[in-house]
């Protein structure tokens, strides 16, 4: 246990434990844990004095952020349920901060639904939509639109090199949509037939730039030459505060085996020496999308221009100069 460990309580440090461990992952999970952490925390908390009680709680989030600082989902909770931590009593604070933590997770619960019944309105009887990689807040506009009595079909690229995309098509087989599903590289061929190109986020930054998995920014560029719109859909616990202040998006390189398995690398270069090879194999997981390329944003919240994204960005989790867990 680290010299911090008599302050935190026994359940944030445990979140903290699994969280680190990938037991939670997954964004809305981590964010709903770590926001119940804090609440936790608050709870049994022994402080009886404000001063000292603030300190535990910014002790209680460092604990938890950094576990994964990377996922953007898990500072903004900790941004929001510490941004309502307000009061001049100690039972004040306690009672504030539980009900930030508590409408938090009211509002993430709901988070999927509402944005999909958004992203629904910009999608028309007949439509068809091309999809890349796999998003469940993508998916959430498709199925609210199919509520509504709209009858749609997808061009699904099949997202290399994990096939994301073989998922996303299940899904859409399952909802009963018809499917045609392509290889990364036909795209641009059939652009002509899509109405949207329809994708989620991993992260989105301040000027409105979409963070998402690679082949996103390729596919967006061919979607504006040929006119069709692109919506991103993600919810707010996706944006990222950080690049607000100037901080870049850490683009994560993944296993060069997901790309050429090492019985075939031995295949093209004669032998298996690995670096000595003369072999480079690069397997970047996102891209990034500039803003001008990208038609809407839905989240939640609404709808919004990339460039104004930033206004909600502010409005969520304040301004990012100092964060709310330093001392």
């Amino acid at each position: 246990m680290d010299d911090r460990g008599p302050d935190v309580d026994s359940a944030v440090t445990s979140t903290a434990e699994r969280i680190a461990a990938m037991e939670v992952r997954g964004a809305a999970a981590i964010a709903d844990a770590a926001a119940e952490a804090l609440a936790t925390q608050a709870r049994e908390s022994d402080a009886d004095r404000p001063e000292a009680f603030t300190r535990e709680l910014r002790e209680a989030a460092r604990t938890l952020y950094e576990t994964r600082p990377t996922a953007v989902s898990l500072p903004n909770a900790l941004r929001y349920v510490l941004r309502g931590m307000d009061g001049d009593t100690v039972a004040e604070l306690r009672a504030a901060t539980i009900a930030r933590a508590e409408a938090f997770q009211h509002d993430l619960a709901h988070a999927q639904t509402e944005l999909g019944a958004i992203g629904a309105n910009r999608l028309r009887d007949g439509d068809v939509v091309m999809t890349h990689c796999h998003s469940t807040d993508a998916l959430a506009c498709v199925e609210a639109a199919l509520e509504d009595g709209k009858e749609l079909e997808a061009i699904v690229k099949e997202t290399r090199p994990r096939k994301q995309g073989h998922i996303t098509a299940q899904q859409l087989r399952e909802w009963d949509v018809p499917v045609t599903l392509i290889v990364d590289n036909a795209a641009r061929r059939y652009l002509d037939r899509a109405d949207h190109v329809l994708v989620g986020a991993d992260s989105i930054a301040a000027d409105g730039s979409v963070i998402n998995k690679i082949g996103t920014s390729g596919l967006a560029v061919s979607a504006r030459e040929r006119g069709v719109p692109v919506m991103v859909a993600a919810q707010t616990i996706k944006l990222h505060p950080d690049t607000m202040t100037g901080h870049t998006v850490e683009i994560e390189m993944r296993d060069e085996r997901e790309v050429l398995e090492d019985d075939h690398r031995a295949e093209i270069t004669g032998d298996g020496d690995g670096d000595s090879d003369g072999l480079t194999v690069e397997n970047p997981a996102f891209d990034v999308t500039p803003p001008r390329y990208v038609d809407a944003i839905v989240t939640e919240h609404g709808q919004f221009p990339p460039e104004s994204i930033v206004t909600l960005m502010r409005e969520l989790f304040g301004e990012t100069t100092g964060e709310p867990w330093e001392p």
